[in-house]
């Protein structure tokens, strides 16, 4: 399911946030937005989902209007996963997850309802937590609660804002492995705002690379170049291909350096 995003704007206030923002999001693939942080990407998220109203330009999903959708029809198509959430009632693992299932079930879960969240606690392997409060879960354990309350629902669109911070290594790939089973082996359109150069290059298959609050570049990982990485993040890095993926070595800000030193480090393309 296409999603298409035009001419899109938003601001806090009199704060500028977003500013012509154009992008297509497709059936089967991984969009990461990248970024500095204050360039956008958590509120084109928010926007994409009325979390946030846009004050200018569409949202369109298999071409409806996102803003003219209900809540209930909205929350079918598009599913979201938050960075973290804050004063959440007490609630198990099951019970959390069941929360997805509300826009197919209403208040009053079935057997299918409860079928569905048995299977999606199985696939993210948290069986033996299934009557643990969440609250006492590790950060990673909780991330894949927020993650299946969101694909339970099996909605074709997927939204995730950082669902890799504040994890260790093993939990962040254990995340990222599960996006993208998901997205490629269900035919989901997924978009994940992600920090981590070296995961984005590794499993999304294009990146749309955000700068104060416009898109600087979409394309394939290639597209994260020594220039670009200068450009958008202000620092030098050092890019090579490594079996087959990206890796990005960042060396140092370029501001640490004196102007007449302010060159690009040489990407391996180069070689």
């Amino acid at each position: 399911m296409t999603l298409e995003i035009r001419d899109l704007a938003f601001a806090y206030g009199d704060e500028p946030v977003l500013d012509g923002i154009d992008l297509t999001a497709r059936s089967g693939e991984l969009l990461g937005l990248l970024g500095p942080n204050g360039s956008g990407k958590s509120t084109l998220l928010q926007t994409l989902n009325r979390i946030l109203e846009p004050d200018a330009g569409s949202v369109r999903v298999a071409g409806d209007r996102v803003s003219e959708l209900d809540r209930t029809a909205l929350a079918r198509r598009i599913g979201y996963v938050p960075q973290d959430e804050q004063g959440a009632f007490p609630a198990t693992v099951f019970e959390t997850i069941l929360q997805g299932r509300r826009p197919h079930g209403g208040w009053s879960p079935g057997p299918d309802d409860r079928a569905a969240v048995e299977a999606t606690i199985e696939r993210l392997g948290l069986a033996e937590f299934t009557t643990r409060n969440v609250a006492d879960l590790s950060g990673g354990q909780r991330q894949k609660v927020r993650l299946g309350r969101a694909l339970v629902g099996d909605p074709p669109v997927l939204l995730l804002d950082e669902p890799t911070s504040a994890l260790d290594l093993k939990h962040q790939l254990d995340v990222m492995e599960l996006v993208v089973g998901h997205v490629r082996q269900r035919g989901v359109t997924g978009v994940v705002a992600i920090h981590d150069l070296n995961l984005a290059a590794r499993y999304c298959d294009r990146v749309a690379l955000l700068s104060d609050g416009e898109i600087y570049d979409v394309g394939g990982p290639n597209v994260l170049t020594p220039e670009t990485i200068r450009d958008v993040y202000g620092v030098e890095a050092t890019v090579k291909d490594h079996r087959g993926r990206r890796l990005i070595v960042t060396e140092r800000p370029v501001d640490a350096l004196p102007a007449d030193a302010r060159t690009p480090v040489a990407s391996a393309d180069d070689d």
